[in-house]
């Protein structure tokens, strides 16, 4: 098959030219109100009903004329005949005269006569009368018919987005079917290496991601999505499901076969089939991006990789679906403050970050990587003569999906230990896994409330000596707890101990992290043992710059049989059934922010990991100790 190249890409005006130009009409159904959250309103809807639908107390007390309590005081109360009981959801059998009252509870229909209702706190009661210790105005305490929703209103225009608010606003005018718009949107997976979540994982297989992600967020736009699961890379079987698709949707959405490798046909099946619209979008992520009819139906390619895939459907494909639906196409923005140093690409790119309290920080793994877009609160859009973004500089946040701000940002060394322990603070913690250092240099310039660290310096001592190192005046170092550190590596191994490093295939850590330090610093101990220098030493590993940001990561690479071993905490090794070799323990606290910890949140902080209840949920490998909640670097908190 003849190879397809990118000689003229598509500008993202142009592209968002071509998208805005595809006809598309949405039609309309009749859901149950169960079924109806996300979806879109296709007709107004009138209230038939009043809600109220008649007058009711607002709390619970004595039905009166008001008239009858004008002369009440608390040291001269007025006496009242009492005459019966209303309970809620029946109707009243008894009615207010002058000189009455009726017992009555909240939301229970007013009785005729009754003009206002005194609460019990301001009534002393006998067995036939009561007193009324202050006077009422005419309608206190009462919800009259309609206040709420009147027959004959408007209550929801059409192309209202049904949230659990309008849901709320439809049970209370009666109503059970609902008139939604239907955009229903087809979704394929291409790649022979592609198996379903649930399914075993072999050799050079992945989980279908993009089948997931997109039907959520073809949800989000308030569309319905049809699944037409994984298709191998075999043309006709492609074009097969492509017609299908076509046939029952009103867009088709693909992933993956959209490069220009031999491998990738989807191209050439658009093309022959029906209209091809563009192929290639001058854009980072996504390039590979085609867009084309067959048979009057819309169909996108996107890219195979889940970031490029999610972000191209965010900037294209969901304002073309919103737009369709009646919904607002484009989203929030913000100006925010760009946290740190940024390098462009030289071309228009859609950098994802993560937003703390006005700080914008970039959170880019790489298209392949879907957790980018699982950190990102949103995405800077980068001209493509801006060569360089620097820290402080403002910038436009577009905002997807539903953006929480976190209460705490954590930056530093990734640990289970940690995990367990924002399990239970009753607040929202961001974190960015950066290393170490990475959470060190956070701190120090007022990004991060807490850091992670575990670094050792030449004494042995743990992280204090860093602090001094990098000038950190704004924070205290709280000690957390200790952790074993050792050689992860597969039950059938041979590996004895960290000598054996020289023979076996390595992964490393990423500089910086504490883990790196920890591996360092017994390298120099073996290259010293062997009369070589470190620098030598390093270079005859196998592996020693392939680098895994975490602990998990290592072990996912030894279970895996990518390597033969790497370094990290026993709770890694023992959640993934793998032999580890204990060769240190170290200890793993926090640099926090002077004010943070100040903070009621701070003290929260250090109240749960002091805990007991934390103690107990550490993962095995990981313990406190006597030292755990000393706060160092200011006065005991």
């Amino acid at each position: 098959m003849d190879r397809k190249e990118f000689r003229e890409l598509t500008s993202s005006k142009d592209a968002r030219r071509i998208i805005s130009q595809i006809p598309l009409l949405p039609d309309s159904i009749e859901l149950n109100l169960a079924r109806a959250s996300g979806r879109v309103l296709a007709r107004d809807i009138i209230a038939s009903v009043d809600v109220p639908g008649f007058d009711r107390a607002a709390m619970d007390g004595f039905a009166v004329h008001a008239k009858d309590t004008y002369p009440a005081r608390e040291d001269r109360p007025v006496t009242l005949e009492l005459a019966g009981k209303v309970e809620t959801g029946y109707l009243p059998e008894v009615k207010v005269s002058v000189g009455s009252a009726v017992e009555i509870s909240t939301g229970a229909m007013m009785p005729a006569g009754a003009d206002a209702v005194v609460m019990v706190e301001y009534t002393r009661q006998d067995e036939e009368n009561i007193d009324i210790m202050r006077p009422l105005s005419v309608n206190e305490n009462v919800i009259h018919a309609g206040s709420d929703i009147m027959v004959g209103e408007r209550v929801l225009e059409a192309g209202t987005r049904l949230t659990s608010r309008e849901i709320g606003v439809l049970a209370a005018v009666g109503l059970e079917q609902i008139s939604v718009k239907e955009l229903a949107v087809g979704i394929i997976s291409t790649g022979s290496e592609l198996v379903e979540p649930g399914a075993e994982l072999t050799a050079g297989r992945v989980y279908d991601i993009n089948s997931y992600s997109l039907g959520a967020a073809v949800s989000e736009c308030g569309g319905s999505v049809k699944y037409y699961g994984i298709v191998k890379d075999h043309r006709p079987d492609m074009e097969k499901i492509l017609a299908q698709a076509v046939n029952e949707c009103h867009l088709v959405l693909t992933s993956g076969s959209t490069s220009a490798g031999v491998g990738d046909v989807m191209y050439h099946i658009i093309a022959e089939q029906g209209e091809l619209l563009l192929h290639g979008i001058d854009i980072k992520p996504g390039k590979p991006v085609i867009i084309g009819m067959i048979n009057g139906t819309p169909v996108f390619g996107l890219p195979g990789y889940p970031t490029s895939a999610l972000t191209i459907f965010n900037e294209f494909t969901a304002p073309l679906i919103r737009n369709i639906l009646g919904l607002p196409g484009s989203r929030s923005k913000v100006t925010a403050h760009l946290a740190v140093d940024f390098r462009s690409t030289g071309r228009q790119q859609l950098l994802p970050v993560g937003l703390v309290r006005g700080m914008a920080y970039p959170v880019d793994k790489g298209s392949g990587a879907i957790t980018t877009l699982a950190d990102a609160d949103g995405f800077i859009e980068i001209e493509p003569r801006v060569e360089m973004l620097l820290a402080g500089e403002n910038v436009e946040v577009t905002l997807m999906g539903d953006v929480k701000s976190p209460d705490v940002l954590f930056i530093g060394s990734h640990c289970l230990g940690f995990e367990a322990l924002m399990r239970l603070l009753p607040f929202y913690v961001r974190v960015i896994n950066t290393g170490s250092t990475g959470g060190l240099v956070a701190i120090r310039d007022g990004i991060a409330d807490m850091a992670g660290v575990h670094l050792m310096d030449d004494t042995g001592e743990y992280n204090i000596s860093f602090m001094k190192h990098f000038g950190l005046e704004n924070a205290v170092l709280v000690k957390g707890y200790l952790r074993e550190q050792g050689l992860i590596v597969r039950n059938d191994s041979s590996i004895q101990g960290f000598e054996d490093i020289m023979e076996a295939r390595f992964i490393n850590r990423t500089p910086g992290s504490g883990t790196r330090v920890l591996t360092d610093r017994k390298l120099r101990e073996l290259a010293a043992v062997r009369g070589i220098g470190f620098n030598d030493l390093c270079a005859s590993i196998n592996g020693y710059g392939s680098l895994a940001r975490t602990h998990s990561a290592v072990a996912a690479a030894v279970k895996l049989d990518r390597v033969d071993m790497g370094i990290g905490i026993r709770s890694a090794a023992e959640l993934n059934n793998l032999k580890f070799i204990h060769i240190a323990d170290e200890e793993y606290d926090f640099v926090v922010d002077q004010e943070f910890i100040k903070s009621k949140m701070g003290t929260v902080f250090l109240d749960v990991l002091r805990s007991k209840e934390f103690s107990r949920n550490l993962p095995i490998g990981i313990k406190t100790y006597e030292r755990t909640g000393e706060v160092l670097g200011s006065p005991q908190v």
